[in-house]
């Protein structure tokens, strides 16, 4: 997954074993730790990067198109999504890649690199060669990367969030496991976060809770009623029985 500064043609990149939202996210907090955070990104219309949802009645109503999990990481950095029509739309970007595939898989080869994480061993040693030889000057000496945010509010950011139901009992069911919340909150949602590093975070109203993995399902303790006596099928020996017996064998006046 490679990035070209637009201005400079500074490349920055990694290798991944899939195109998917975790190693988007990754290569991108590595961008903006490193150079700071873009005014914008030209991206393909790859799911990762576009939503392929059909627009629920919530966004028609307030405008809005449904959004990826790395779309919605950029909207909260304020980093504009533009999406390219097709290939040819990012010719710039295209146009390294097939460069890249040519001369940097040459070099690997002669440097006897096996594996991803050695190539991204060599890489640290290959771009910034690779960067001082073609990068340009850029028409503007203003650099208009803003700064990036703490390690942690990063974190945050670049992650697979999605909303859960909280269950009377405290649970929540997430990728096929249960999770017992600790914390007594009132609320009928929470979020979970899935970060890069994969842990898992659970909160609400952006503070962290305290849960843990469960089995099942806690059972509900059902209250003991007191079972109710069918006067139908009373004992012979019932004092309202004899009672009955003693008032038929009087004798009745004529």
């Amino acid at each position: 997954m490679g990035y070209i500064d637009d201005a400079t043609g500074t490349v920055s990149g990694r290798f991944y074993n899939y195109e998917g939202t975790m190693p988007a996210m990754d290569s991108f907090n590595r961008y903006i730790k490193r150079y700071g955070i873009p005014q914008s990104v030209y991206l393909d219309k790859h799911t990762t990067y576009k939503s392929p949802s059909k627009r629920s009645i919530e966004d028609e109503l307030e405008d809005r198109n449904p959004m990826s999990q790395f779309e919605r990481s950029l909207a909260e950095l304020g980093v504009t999504v533009i999406h390219a029509n097709s290939p040819q739309a990012k010719g710039r970007v295209e146009r390294l890649f097939r460069t890249l595939q040519d001369r940097l898989v040459k070099e690997m080869r002669l440097a006897g690199v096996k594996s991803v994480e050695q190539a991204n061993a060599f890489l640290i040693k290959y771009l910034p060669t690779y960067n001082r030889k073609f990068k340009v000057k850029p028409a503007s000496e203003s650099d208009i990367h803003q700064s990036a945010l703490s390690p942690r509010a990063l974190d945050k950011i670049f992650c697979i969030r999605d909303e859960r139901t909280l269950r009377n009992d405290f649970t929540i069911a997430y990728n096929g496991k249960l999770y017992q919340i600790k914390d007594a909150i009132k609320t009928q949602k929470v979020a979970v976060e899935e970060r890069i590093d994969g842990s898992l975070h659970i909160t609400h109203r952006g503070l962290e809770l305290s849960y843990r993995e469960i089995k099942r399902r806690p059972v509900k303790e059902k209250l003991k009623t007191p079972a109710l006596i069918d006067r139908r099928y009373q004992s012979p020996d019932h004092p309202w029985k004899r009672l009955r017996r003693a008032n038929e064998q009087l004798p009745v006046a004529s």
